[in-house]
């Protein structure tokens, strides 16, 4: 690890309650924005060598450059790979991008629940859309990881049309990715979580998975296709979608989004605020989801676990539970750079 590494990791514990005494959002875009700047400028070059955390690892047909990637929601624009990627990233998802831009719901939506080291957001998919989407990723140039695409529908499509809006983003999508991952459970966005039953994820992996073919022929490569689903799910549903990405040829799962459960921040301020919750509450949750699904699905179909990391002893539990590679956001948030790369050396 280089000095400036290091300094960069002692000061954000001091800079986090300045940062933290902003608005939510606001602290988010000065971040990213600084992320962005340090990039350009070379500071986050030589703070952080390339080559420290390289230890690859083949999942889905893809050669990730270590087990740890950046969960969506964070880069919604894909305009800060670069910068994410010198933090010792293996792999950022971007997004969720939309078919159209939109601006997502009314502020403030954003809300740090600072005891628990947790976030709640109803964000809504504010996005710039596929087309912008893609552009962002084009103008990436230093990253040597992976780039995942996270997709969703417009708020205002109905679900009996939601197919035509994944269709239209991996349509512009896939030849810029390295996976999609079609998102499923929102829950910011009014009936997405439907599309988790069943028969609905049934029809629209099959139609995904069409055009997927019919894309690797056009583009000469294939592009994985990822469901990534909520942690509010029982057994018994579990067991039923487990079956459909079985025999709908799935080619990876997300597990898992954020919780609508309180029963972790009860009494908090914010607690009942609409949304869902991140961060270490939805961590044994989330893992229990993963195992569940790991134990349907076997090595047949590779699991990303996301929900709650905030230390190496996380990221080992979630590959326990079955999954190949495991993805951070709200820890980033809360600790700072230095967890990517424990996490990284640590697995």
């Amino acid at each position: 690890m280089s000095r400036l590494a290091g300094v960069t990791d002692a000061l954000y514990p001091l800079l986090r309650p300045l940062i933290f005494k902003l608005d939510a959002e606001v602290a988010h875009h000065l971040g990213m924005a600084s992320l962005r700047f340090a990039e350009r400028s070379g500071l986050l070059r030589l703070a952080f060598p390339e080559d420290e955390l390289i230890s690859p690892i083949e999942v889905m047909g893809l050669k990730f450059p270590n087990r740890i990637g950046l969960a969506a929601g964070l880069d919604k624009e894909g305009n800060t790979i670069d910068a994410l990627g010198r933090l010792g990233f293996g792999f950022v998802e971007i997004g969720t991008i939309t078919p159209r831009p939109q601006a997502g719901n009314p502020k403030p939506r954003l809300f740090r629940l600072v005891p628990h080291e947790a976030i709640i957001n109803r964000m809504g998919f504010n996005n710039p859309g596929i087309d912008a989407g893609v552009e962002n990723v084009r103008r990436s140039k230093s990253f040597r990881g992976i780039i995942g695409f996270n997709i969703g529908k417009n708020k205002d499509t109905p679900n009996e049309n939601a197919a035509d809006d994944y269709l239209a983003c991996l349509r512009k999508a896939y030849g810029v990715a390295d996976y999609i991952a079609v998102n499923l459970s929102s829950p910011n966005t009014p009936g997405l979580r439907d599309l988790q039953g069943a028969e609905a994820s049934a029809r629209l992996l099959e139609t995904l998975k069409k055009e997927q073919q019919k894309l690797s022929a056009e583009h000469g490569k294939n592009v994985p296709l990822l469901f990534k689903v909520a942690p509010d799910l029982d057994e018994a549903h579990i067991r039923d979608l487990s079956r459909v990405f079985l025999d709908g040829g799935l080619d990876g799962l997300i597990a898992t989004n954020t919780t609508l459960d309180r029963d972790a921040v009860r009494g908090h301020r914010y607690a009942e605020e609409a949304g869902g919750l991140s961060g270490r509450p939805v961590q044994a949750k989330s893992t229990e989801v993963l195992r569940q699904f790991s134990s349907h699905l076997g090595a047949r179909i590779p699991i990303i676990g996301v929900g709650g990391i905030s230390s190496l002893e996380d990221a080992r539990e979630k590959i326990a539970a079955g999954a190949s590679l495991v993805q951070i956001y709200t820890s980033l948030i809360y600790q700072g750079p230095a967890l990517v790369r424990k996490i990284a050396r640590g697995l």
